[in-house]
């Protein structure tokens, strides 16, 4: 039986270090199902092809939709699901897939950033660990992002309060702020929750830590295989049982 094709949508951007970070990622998913799953990428916002014309040209297969975003909000509830009602709507066989997050995978990568931008002697016993995430007006995207601070502070045995870059609150440099309020003296490590290197990236770095991690995609390096895992995951989920490919 023909597998279905793994359309992978991320939101976009107007970085050309992100578009490639995200492009690492794609392709280190297509080379772990080379021989088993095709896949294809397009964006649900700036850059092209986005969706509707991704999916006109997979029309001779069934495909997995699956979002390369790190919460399910707006884009996930609304613009892809409206998209994939209406392909299926047109006789096409779509499905659509979770989002990425929560999973415990993402914060063994937030783990490692933290260890890269602390290093060396990794995060000290009075840093404040924030987590710095895009933020949403759907409150289920929020509350996916306040989930994996929740997993993160469990994972690190501290508390990790969680900022948002835009559409929600508390915004970022405010948590910032608050955090060295409440703690005068202790460094603060704002833990970058976003996929990829661009204007939300800039702006975490930007919020006034003393230290931001790099996002979870960084640009010239190899898509970490946890996140390599997650997006297989997602796509296995929607299709059904598909074999893991051998090494």
């Amino acid at each position: 039986m023909e597998r279905p094709a793994l359309l992978a949508i991320s939101h976009g951007t107007a970085s050309p270090a992100g578009a490639r970070a995200v492009a690492t990622l794609v392709d280190a998913v297509a080379d772990r199902l080379a021989g088993v799953t095709p896949v294809h990428a397009g964006f649900v916002d700036v850059q092209q092809p986005d969706v509707p014309a991704s999916l006109a040209g997979l029309r001779d297969r069934a495909v997995v939709v699956v979002p390369l975003l790190l919460s399910a909000g707006y884009h996930v509830h609304v613009d892809l699901r409206e998209d994939v009602d209406a392909a299926v709507a047109s006789g096409a066989d779509v499905t659509l897939g979770g989002a990425l997050g929560p999973d415990d995978r993402l914060v063994d990568v937030l783990e490692r950033r933290l260890a890269e931008a602390t290093s060396p002697g990794g995060l000290a016993d009075g840093d404040v660990v924030v987590l710095a995430a895009a933020g949403s007006s759907d409150a289920r995207a929020v509350a996916d992002c306040e989930a994996t601070g929740e997993r993160l502070a469990s994972r690190l045995g501290r508390p990790v309060r969680v900022g948002y870059i835009a559409n929600a609150a508390p915004r970022l440099p405010d948590v910032v702020a608050a955090a060295r309020a409440e703690h005068p003296g202790a460094r603060v490590v704002v833990a970058s929750y976003l996929l990829a290197p661009g204007f939300f990236a800039d702006l975490a770095d930007e919020a006034g830590g003393d230290v931001a991690t790099r996002p979870l995609l960084v640009a010239g390096q190899e898509a970490p295989a946890e996140l390599v895992d997650v997006v297989v995951d997602r796509y296995r989920v929607r299709a059904g049982a598909v074999p893991r490919p051998t090494a």
